[in-house]
Order: structure tokens, then C-alpha cells, then sequence
């Protein structure tokens, strides 16, 4: 395999966890009387995407290598559960 086509693959395999981190980021500041308290763990947008990032690149690899397979239903659902749960500590949501 070529240097080409890893990346291309890795790009792929990646790709989900970076749109859901752009969406959760948005939305969270899109409708802030659902996900905000009064203060947060992180107010910039670009750490929290970042941070959502990593851990949604984790579930996916964790993903590939426990099931031997790209692509299953169960890492994505995983995916959202850590990654929402990743927004949920940022905003510091528990403390309402």
C-alpha cells in the first residue's frame, strides 16, 4: 500500500469523528439553553471540537481493532454515545 492510499484511508476512517465533532460544537452553541450551564470547561470552539475529535478518533480505532472490521454499527453508535458524553462534561451540563 502506498503512502497515497494510507492516508487516503486513514482520512476515511477519520472522517466520521471530525463531522461529529463540527455538529456537536455547533449545536451546542446553536441551542445553548439545552447544553450550557453557567460555566463551562472550555469556552473556546475550537478546543472543544478538538478534544471531541480525539476521543471519537479513539472509539473509531478501538472500533477497527476490537472487531476487526471498519464500519460497524456498534462502533458508531459507541462514537456518538463518547462523543456526546465528551460535549456533556465540556459544558459542564452536570451541574444544573
Amino acid at each position: 500500500m502506498t503512502a497515497y492510499l494510507l492516508a487516503g484511508h486513514l482520512l476515511n476512517l477519520l472522517a466520521p469523528a471530525a463531522l461529529i465533532a463540527l455538529l456537536l460544537v455547533a449545536l451546542s452553541r446553536l441551542f445553548p439553553r439545552f447544553f450550557t450551564s453557567n460555566k463551562a470547561f472550555s469556552h473556546y470552539l475550537w478546543v472543544q471540537a478538538a478534544i471531541n475529535f480525539i476521543v471519537g478518533s479513539a472509539v473509531l480505532v478501538i472500533g477497527l481493532v476490537w472487531l476487526s472490521h471498519d464500519g460497524k454499527m456498534l462502533t458508531y453508535v459507541l462514537l456518538l454515545l463518547a462523543m456526546a458524553t465528551s460535549q456533556w462534561c465540556q459544558l459542564g451540563s452536570w451541574k444544573r
